[in-house]
């Protein structure tokens, strides 16, 4: 077992909590996360997807246990400033591969920046390695300019210059706020703007949230929405799909090098494909992201639980080990071709 690594003497430790109760809010309009305002209620979640997340959790608890029991991996990880509830996937990460949180860095092998904002600043974790500590900005302008630096590719866009429809929305992360507007016009306060990626069929808007582990991208989770409700957080259907059904080698690169200049050890994408023109844009980055999705069939969602576990595992190794970084591998530069017929890939079955 790789040897932990002793913290900064002069950096006190931070034990995040671990009752996560206390991370939110009762009130009658539903419940509040308190760290960003977030509100819980039924335009958010429906009963019916509260009770498959329910469903899916005791699932991972069991699995959890059983892998702690059978297969222990002897690495423990310290989170600061928070700790990941159960809604954050990056949790199930944990539980899955049978990584233990860790309460303090002298009982870490390694450790990880998480919180829940767009724009954060990272603490101190002395000389243990820190996972997504580079990551400290995922507002909506940062992301396009990024995506634009790595693919030539415009995505912001001026409104008080522009001609034509574009998408505003809120530069702080997973508020569902965007909507179309015609330009020019008077930017909003807090508000981005950006070019309007039809990734509709006339009916169906398709997102590809695609898996960040290790500043590589790992498998994708294919949504779909009515293109008349695109920004909506509700999916019609949601399916899993290897890199190469989705991707073609050069967007994977594209993909790839964008993770590697945004430092992403975990993360979610929202990458669309204009429909005229087939091109690729990444117009979100979720360091926090929650799920997985409620739509997934359960075959699908076995198969995201063995993909995140075995590669968040691999990832924590790597940090592990002295002068090893859990940034992988030039597989997913050479990728083969995905097989598909112009725009359309395979609708994913209604679950």
């Amino acid at each position: 077992m790789p040897k932990r690594t002793q913290p900064d003497r002069d950096t006190p430790p931070v034990i995040a909590r671990a009752n996560w109760f206390s991370d939110l809010r009762l009130t009658r309009h539903g419940l509040i996360v308190k760290k960003t305002g977030r509100r819980i209620g039924l335009a958010e979640i429906t009963p019916k997807e509260f009770f498959k997340f329910c469903l899916y959790f005791a699932v991972v608890l069991v699995k959890g246990l059983y892998v702690r029991i059978m297969r222990p991996s002897g690495l423990a990880v310290w989170f600061a400033p928070d700790r990941p509830r159960p809604w954050y996937i990056l949790w199930s990460a944990m539980t899955l591969s049978g990584v233990r949180f860790a309460r303090t860095p002298e009982q870490a092998n390694a450790a990880f920046y998480f919180e829940d904002t767009t724009q954060g600043d990272p603490l101190s974790a002395g000389s243990l390695s820190q996972l997504n500590a580079s990551c400290n900005d995922i507002s909506k302008s940062r992301v396009a300019d990024v995506f634009t630096e790595v693919s030539g590719d415009a995505l912001r866009l001026d409104p008080q210059a522009y001609e034509g429809q574009a998408v505003e929305k809120s530069e702080a992360n997973g508020l569902h706020d965007g909507r179309i507007v015609h330009c020019p016009c008077k930017p909003a306060p807090g508000k981005t703007y950006q070019r309007l990626i039809d990734s509709s069929d006339g009916r169906t808007a398709f997102d590809f949230r695609t898996t960040i582990i290790g500043r590589t991208p790992r498998f994708v989770l294919v949504k779909t929405k009515p293109a008349s409700n695109r920004f909506s957080m509700h999916n019609v259907t949601v399916a899993y799909r290897e890199l190469a059904e989705v991707f073609t080698p050069a967007e994977i690169d594209i993909i790839t090098r964008f993770s590697e200049a945004m430092a992403l050890d975990w993360a979610a994408l929202d990458v669309l494909r204009d429909a005229k023109s087939g091109r690729i844009y990444i117009v979100d980055v979720n360091k926090t992201d929650t799920g997985p999705a409620v739509d997934l069939s359960w075959r699908d969602r076995g198969r995201v639980m063995r993909a995140i576990s075995h590669h968040f595992l691999t990832m924590i190794a790597g940090a592990a080990q002295p002068g090893v970084t859990g940034t992988a591998s030039q597989a997913a530069r050479t990728a083969p071709e995905p097989i598909r017929t112009g725009y359309v890939i395979e609708t994913p079955r209604q679950v």
